[in-house]
């Protein structure tokens, strides 16, 4: 495993806990000789992750899109940035240069990024590992969705089971190179 792609929130969310959780995730990325895919941005926890990253000797990769450019501030420090025309093209390209996906907290953007990634998984599309990182029981209205799921028989257990979990960085991404 060389690099993994988090998504996570361009919002700082309302705790510090979250805060905390993403500048870790880059230290320890950047111990584990990983490089970090992200969506590029300079704004709340995506800043936080880069930033950490690039402080602690490791390499950040941003992938985003044209329209977002002009919107967006993008990280300066960046290792590289791919900028390609539509967002499919840049969750494509974020998958193709990554060897693993974890989520932190977000929001709607974070959500769709982590489902895409979850239902190619289950159609054969990827085999590589992915994960919720579950900072201060953040995804638990979700385990709540998918358990939910599970008992209407729309989603199978071996399924569910896919989805690697954790509660700090370093558990997460032992899980992940350990897969």
């Amino acid at each position: 495993m060389h690099s993994i792609c988090i998504f996570l929130g361009s919002n700082p969310g309302a705790e510090q806990v979250y805060a905390r959780a993403a500048r870790k995730m880059g230290k320890e990325l950047a111990a584990c000789g990983l490089t970090c895919v992200y969506g590029g941005s300079n704004k709340g926890l995506m800043k936080l992750l880069a930033d950490s990253v690039l402080e602690s000797g490791g390499k950040v990769v941003g992938v985003t899109v044209k329209a977002l450019r002009d919107k967006e501030i993008f990280h300066p420090g960046l290792t590289k940035l791919h900028v390609v025309s539509t967002m499919h093209e840049r969750k494509a390209l974020m998958a193709e240069l990554s060897d693993g996906f974890v989520a932190l907290p977000g929001g709607v953007g974070t959500f769709e990024e982590f489902f895409e990634i979850y239902t190619l998984s289950l159609l054969g599309f990827h085999s590589k590992p992915f994960g919720l990182l579950d900072v201060n029981n953040y995804y638990a209205p979700l385990d709540a969705l998918l358990d939910n799921a599970e008992r209407e028989g729309f989603l199978k257990v071996p399924h569910r089971n896919v989805i690697l979990r954790a509660d700090n960085p370093a558990d997460m991404i032992k899980r992940m190179v350990g897969k």
